[in-house]
């Protein structure tokens, strides 16, 4: 008798027979199949970082934080080299308003120290006649020509800035 007729006639159905090449195999289990040794040792590995990867993902983090520390520090210098120029600017224009104002001839020459926020600020003045003529070769007499200049230092190294204005004075 062959191994399906036999468990046919206690009972059993096909799906137990393994006889026969064309039926299916076993599908409900009561004992559970563990993969094979290998199988499991590569789905470790798989799911855990190795140490390379682990120290390759924290050199690249600080790199990033090394360069964004950088740029913050460019944002700083340039936001503290913009006020002090702004500051320069100021004291420029202060003492263009008052040379405006002022009655009579500007002084030849001048100088002022000024303290600021961002050290000492040399302002220098000179003036004189501007020497401008008609186009009929006329000299046009009682115009000034102001130049202030700001001398100042930032990070030890010398910085200026110069403006040049015209003032009418009548004789």
């Amino acid at each position: 008798m062959q191994r399906g007729e036999r468990q046919r006639k206690n009972g059993v159905g096909e799906k137990w027979s393994s006889g026969i090449a064309n039926n299916p195999r076993l599908q409900h289990s009561n004992t559970p199949m563990a993969p094979p040794r290998r199988i499991q040792h590569r789905a470790r590995l798989k799911s855990a970082f190795a140490l390379y990867e682990v120290l390759l993902g924290v050199a690249i983090f600080a790199i990033g934080v090394i360069a964004l520390g950088r740029a913050v520090e460019n944002c700083l210098n340039a936001s503290t080299i913009s006020a002090e120029e702004g500051a320069v600017r100021q004291i420029l224009s202060d003492r263009m308003a008052v040379v405006q104002a002022a009655p009579g001839v500007p002084d030849p020459e001048k100088e002022f120290k000024i303290n600021s926020n961002y050290g000492v600020v040399s302002l220098i003045q000179k003036s004189g006649p501007a020497g401008l003529t008609e186009e009929d070769k006329t000299l046009l007499s009682g115009i000034y020509l102001v130049m202030l200049t700001a001398q100042w230092q930032h990070a030890g190294v010398p910085q200026s800035k110069r403006i040049q204005l015209y003032v009418y004075r009548s004789e």
